[in-house]
């Protein structure tokens, strides 16, 4: 029996492509929760490491465009989950996808694999392909090569998701708490049909045990067909905001749209334009045949506001799963910081401070590894948010993608316009920079104990410029690191020693009124 009292097949081998992202990372642990075994597929399998499934399930490397990698991940499968895709790699992203796709079908039919499962994208009916977006008319062509090919295959077609964490809801959250009254663009008249994460997440473990003979596609959505209109005035009334004033204009494009939601929300303009170009056309359910095969229980698939509100306190309670910005964001570099100092790949500007500490060492851990999101970064605030501002306007993500949970870190996972590259808890938090820049950035913080036996905080920034720009950008920024990268150094390190104080101070004031009461 599942969660929701249903029964599943029990047994199956799964393989999870896309378990650093935001669905991947959640079906994990209902996979394994029904019974089955879990491999997952991940070019950077260390990203996983501190999930908390992550001992109860098997992690290989690789990357879906590479054949004999793909090829080595799904033997032994019965079941293989396509949750990934090349959004945002570049023009020839389509390519990519295609190419991918392509590979995956070809394995898993030499693997013996039973059965494919594809989350795509809701397609408007009616409405020529050439006309889709690409993220659209993409996703669509990746579960017709599923469908066309050897292997039995099960293509989920959803609209907007709503979920904690999703990047449909983190965008309708924002615009509907930041702006009481709005001009948008004409698409919030459009009508959709949002789905909860929990369904989506109920046909795709439930889509395993499907018959051999089932190879088709299966629109799924929630039981309400809305307007994005109507699902901001509905936020607002869950959230309980004051009603939204909607004034749509049928001038902005897609692009100005994206840029519009890049502006007020923390999902980036890049992310932001495929889910606005999705809203360009109707995407309603046409059947809900996937009853047939995993049954709907009393009350789901759960209603919008329902939906919502599940979300709404998961954030609020700080027991996001997984998030939007888990997954990557292309074109990112994901290059590991060089062990050697004296890195024979060329120039390495470094700025080092360090300091001592008046307090335990774990209480500068807990500084350290809160830092960033609503906690901020501990020096010139207005710097920071300049530098996030910028960042923005040249495409990339900002500061405001913030961190999934306000005290604990994970590798892999975003924190503002950083990633997470490496922790050692109580010791060492390493983060890549995501931010546009002129080269490769690294920023260490570490927890110490010096010879002496007192705590030491000690910090590190890193640059591998590329080219002469690169080295420009350097030498230009290099006249406010005493402020920013200083300050950082003096501020963390009081904040350490601050928390320490207010515990002490907390502790005299329970001790004492422990005394009266004896008295």
């Amino acid at each position: 029996m599942d969660m929701d009292g249903q029964p599943r097949p029990e047994g199956l081998h799964c393989l999870v492509t896309g378990a650093s992202g935001y669905i991947g990372g959640r079906l994990v642990p209902e996979l394994l929760e029904a019974g089955h075994r879990v491999r997952c597929l991940a070019r950077s399998p260390g990203k996983l490491r501190d999930h908390p499934w992550a001992d109860q399930a098997e992690t290989v490397r690789g990357d879906v465009t590479d054949a004999d990698g793909v090829a080595a991940a799904l033997r032994g499968i019965d079941v293989a989950y396509y949750l990934v895709h090349a959004l945002g790699s570049g023009s020839g992203f389509e390519d990519t996808d295609r190419r991918a796709a392509r590979i995956f079908a070809e394995q898993a039919h030499a693997a013996g694999v039973r059965r494919i499962v594809y989350l795509g994208g809701l397609t408007p009916r009616g409405v020529p392909e050439a006309e889709l977006s690409p993220h659209l008319r993409s996703r669509a062509e990746v579960g017709r090569i599923f469908l066309d090919g050897p292997v039995p295959a099960t293509v989920l077609r959803a609209a907007v998701v709503i979920g904690s964490g999703s990047a449909s809801f983190e965008m309708l959250r924002y615009l509907t708490e930041r702006l009481p009254v709005m001009v948008t663009p004409g698409w919030v008249r459009t009508r959709v049909q949002p789905i909860g994460v929990r369904d989506v997440l109920r046909y795709l473990a439930g889509s395993a045990g499907m018959p051999a003979d089932v190879n088709r596609a299966f629109d799924i959505g929630g039981p309400d067909v809305l307007t994005y209109q109507e699902m901001m005035q509905r936020y607002a009334a869950v959230a309980g905001l004051r009603r939204r004033i909607v004034v749509p204009v049928p001038v902005l494009t897609p692009k100005l749209s994206s840029l519009w939601v890049g502006l007020v929300t923390p999902v980036p303009a890049g992310l932001a334009r495929p889910l606005t170009e999705s809203l360009r056309h109707e995407v309603v359910c046409h059947e809900h045949d996937i009853a047939r095969h995993v049954p709907d229980l009393p009350g789901r698939p759960l209603p919008f506001d329902e939906a919502l509100a599940l979300a709404l306190r998961r954030v609020r309670q700080a027991q996001v799963a997984t998030r939007w910005s888990s997954a990557s964001v292309p074109g990112a570099p994901s290059d590991p910081l060089p062990t050697d100092p004296d890195w024979a790949g060329g120039s390495l500007y470094q700025d080092e401070r360090q300091a001592t500490v008046d307090a335990p060492r774990q209480a500068l851990w807990r500084v350290i590894e809160g830092i960033g999101g609503d906690n901020g970064w501990y020096s010139f605030p207005l710097a920071w948010a300049v530098r996030g501002w910028l960042d923005r306007f040249a495409g990339g993500v900002g500061l405001r993608r913030g961190r999934r949970d306000a005290q604990h870190l994970r590798v892999g996972e975003a924190l503002d316009f950083w990633r997470v590259e490496e922790i050692e808890p109580g010791r060492l938090l390493r983060l890549r920079a995501e931010m546009r820049l002129p080269g490769l950035a690294w920023l260490e913080m570490h927890a110490e104990t010096d010879e002496a036996g007192r705590t030491r905080y000690r910090q590190r920034a890193l640059f591998h410029p590329r080219g002469l720009l690169g080295h420009a950008y350097w030498w230009a920024v290099s006249p406010f690191h005493s402020v920013v990268f200083g300050g950082m150094a003096r501020n963390i390190t009081r904040a350490a020693a601050k928390a320490v104080d207010a515990q002490e101070h907390t502790g005299r004031i329970q001790q004492a009124g422990r005394a009266r009461s004896r008295r």
